[in-house]
């Protein structure tokens, strides 16, 4: 039955997650050299947004046609029973790539659901090296990288916000655990201002944004720190982190 099983995964495709830029211009310093020439390979992908998409291929270098390109869009008004029939030039042994909007696929970002797919049947998965804000942000805080969990967007509503903060600030403290969120840009400083409103004075909280960027900022400090030095988040592309 093994044997079965890797002959039918062979004569599949590879479903490649293609890792983007996080900060613009910058796919040169941040993605090797082997996974740009890969990416220059395909002309099928899925994306969430068609025009990114082109826009980073541009950035690469890719040398084929844009016009020619075959895109599939995978965002929250996506189908969910369109997913099986994205993968049919997988089945039929023609590899295809999942293509982030920034970062990393399937993280803070669509795409679990088409390699779930993938997986159901038998197709090859192969995520490429490229940058991940969440891991750049955790290992530059500081903070417990042994035991930490992401949480990806707390609740648009300011009460339940603040309920949520509380409770993920008792989690740090009462499991040592590193707490990990993220916030839509437009919206970063009223989330920092619940924060420093509603966290215990020695706290700390560490804010990274556009990290690999020229801008790039990433700081840690107590929550008594941070309210004497408040920084301009306003539509950058933040990660913020609580840690006892």
């Amino acid at each position: 039955m093994s044997t079965g099983f890797f002959l039918t995964m062979n004569n599949t495709g590879t479903l490649f997650l293609i890792p983007s830029v996080i900060a613009e211009n910058t796919a040169q310093s941040v993605l090797p050299q082997e996974v740009i020439k890969m990416i220059n390979e395909l002309d099928e992908f899925i994306v969430e947004n068609e025009r990114t998409c082109r826009r980073f291929l541009k950035s690469i270098g890719y040398a084929k046609p844009l016009d020619s390109l075959i895109l599939y869009t995978l965002n929250k008004h996506t189908d969910n029973n369109e997913l099986p029939s994205f993968l049919n030039s997988l089945l039929e042994g023609k590899n295809i790539g999942l293509l982030s909007e920034a970062g990393c696929p399937c993280v803070a970002d669509p795409g679990s659901e088409i390699v779930r797919i993938a997986h159901e049947n038998n197709i090859r998965v192969k995520p490429l090296v490229g940058p991940s804000s969440i891991l750049l942000a955790l290992i530059g805080s500081g903070f417990n990288g042994q035991n930490f969990s992401f949480v990806g967007y707390l609740p648009v509503d300011k009460n339940a916000r603040i309920k949520k903060i509380k409770e993920i600030e008792n989690k740090a403290i009462r499991e040592d655990q590193t707490q990990m969120f993220i916030e839509t840009p437009y919206r970063n400083m009223q989330l920092l201002n619940d924060l420093l409103q509603t966290c215990n004075l020695y706290s700390h909280l560490c804010i990274a944004s556009n990290l690999t960027g020229e801008d790039e900022f990433i700081s840690t400090r107590t929550i008594k720190e941070w309210k004497n030095n408040i920084p301009e988040l306003n539509k950058k592309t933040v990660i913020f982190l609580i840690y006892k």
